[in-house]
This record gives structure tokens, sequence and C-alpha cells, in this order.
């Protein structure tokens, strides 16, 4: 049963850091890529990050290039998002998702994601 699960959430302060993984069981090879969601309260979700195959083509929203960093290890079958320098306006349920590719060019879209994780909640806060 193909399943993904997310963990590393929670509370931090604003200029802090945490860093999510999503971790990847049932499904045998590595063809899919990654790509990191989020949904703050009251409004629509909205793709973060993604990440190919072979980690060759990642991409980010404006909001986050620069502080967040999507990275995978195949062999663990795992992918993460460091978020770094977080702000208020990261809080929300962030959730990762596979699709068959990363657009590379732009944050991901969420049409192209089949199947998702349950979310993981990160909130920022002093």
């Amino acid at each position: 049963q193909l399943q993904l699960v997310e963990s590393g959430g929670g509370l931090v302060q604003p200029g802090g850091s945490l860093k999510l993984s999503c971790a990847q069981s049932g499904l045998q090879g590595d063809y899919y890529a990654i790509g990191w969601f989020r949904q703050a309260p009251g409004k629509e979700r909205e793709g973060v990050s993604c990440i190919s195959t072979t980690g060759g083509i990642t991409s980010y929203s404006d909001s986050v290039k620069g502080r967040f960093t999507i990275s995978r290890d195949n062999r663990e079958k795992r992918a993460y998002l460091q978020m770094n320098n977080l702000k208020p306006e990261d809080t929300g349920v962030y959730y990762c998702a596979m699709a068959p590719y990363c657009r590379g060019n732009v944050a991901p879209v969420e049409s192209d994601y089949d199947f998702w994780g349950q979310g993981t909640q990160v909130t920022v806060s002093s």
C-alpha cells in the first residue's frame, strides 16, 4: 500500500529553522517527483517546492526562495524540506505529494500531484 508520511513539524520562533521529512513506502522504484505544499488557516493550499526524480530539477515559490531547500534520498525513500529564517506567514499544514515530474520553472502545481500525505503542522510564532 502506497503511503507518504510527513514529519518534523512543530512550533518555532521567527527566524528559526525546521526540517520536514517525507517518507515513502509501498512503491518500488524512484521515478516520481516530490512536491511540498502548505495550507494556512482560511487559505487555499499553495505549492512551495518540488524536486525531480534524480534531484536535478528543483523549484520554489517566490515566498520561500532563498530560505527553503528541498532534497531527496532515494536510497532511504525520503524527501526533505529544510526551512530557514522562518516567518509567521510560513505557518500552516505542510503536505508532501507525488507527481510524474517537477516543472522546474514554477512553483509546484497541485493538479500535477496524484498522491498526498496527511500533513504536518508548522507554527511560527513568538
